[in-house]
């Protein structure tokens, strides 16, 4: 595991309702946490948890508190706002980060508190979009997974049982190979002419054109340009993709399946994500 990373811990997508995302991701077929506030800060979510990774759903519940992070990306839009890499770690990845020149910032402890009474927390290394290239991500390590792990939350009648990979839409892929060796490790990268594939233990994260992206999901349409890198594809495993094609059609939600079957939803029905099932 280069620099203590073992994959994608969680996603984290902003959304400016937590309310309405809470009903559209139950609307696809998710059971969604209850609410959770984030202490000492305006924020809260709802999770679609999974056995080894989750999806947060992160809005703002206490304006008083508020989040400048969060506003400013929600000023642009709902969406993918960062990636929470898996530590076992952290004083590790912090070593390791800060021996590559990333700067790191000091290990923060946060926590949250799921309605009514779960306590859940984690020690965070955070680094500067800069140092990325623009990505957002850090290093998180759960100080109690069995909080938020919890098996009666894991059913999910769209069937999925996790996450399988990201795609991040840039202009030029071979642009990040600098940046993504220093945060994951030399070996985890594989380069393409056109695409740069970042292996991060179990998870894949996928730097692509928006060229690419249009060739990977044909017919989905998205004003998702290259300005900025933009965390556009959460790709979701599920053993049988026609349980998960039966729940959408049940509730109507609109999607495409492609030539390999895979079914995609097009960011307008998702929050700002491209949402991509797949059997695996």
């Amino acid at each position: 595991m280069a620099n203590h990373l073992s994959g994608i811990d969680h996603a984290i997508v902003g959304v400016r309702d937590l309310e309405q995302a809470r009903a559209t991701f139950a609307r696809l077929g998710f059971h969604t946490t209850p609410l959770a506030r984030h202490l000492g800060r305006g924020t809260g979510d709802h999770c679609l948890m999974f056995a080894d990774d989750f999806v947060e759903l992160c809005g703002i519940v206490d304006p008083a508190e508020g989040s400048e992070s969060l506003e400013r990306f929600l000023a642009d839009g709902e969406g993918l706002w960062a990636l929470a890499l898996r530590t076992v770690d952290p004083q590790g990845t912090h070593a390791a980060w800060e021996g590559a020149g990333l700067a790191p910032a000091a290990i923060a402890e946060t926590g949250r508190i799921v309605e009514p009474d779960i306590e859940t927390g984690c020690r965070d290394v955070m680094l500067d979009a800069p140092v990325t290239g623009g990505v957002p991500l850090f290093a998180c390590a759960q100080l109690q997974p069995e909080g938020l792990h919890r098996p009666e939350w894991q059913d999910h009648p769209n069937g999925v049982r996790g996450i399988g990979s990201v795609t991040v839409v840039v202009d030029e892929p071979s642009a990040f190979v600098e940046p993504m060796s220093k945060v994951f490790g030399a070996t985890c990268l594989t380069e393409t002419d056109d695409t740069l594939a970042v292996h991060t233990g179990r998870h894949i994260v996928l730097f692509a054109t928006p060229d690419d992206l249009d060739m990977l999901h044909p017919g989905v349409e998205s004003s998702i340009g290259a300005a900025r890198p933009t965390l556009a594809v959460l790709t979701l495993v599920v053993p049988d993709l026609a349980t998960t094609a039966a729940v959408l059609d049940r509730h109507d939600v609109a999607y495409r399946q492609d030539l390999s079957g895979a079914l995609n939803i097009a960011p307008e029905y998702s929050h700002g994500v491209i949402l991509e099932f797949v059997a695996g």
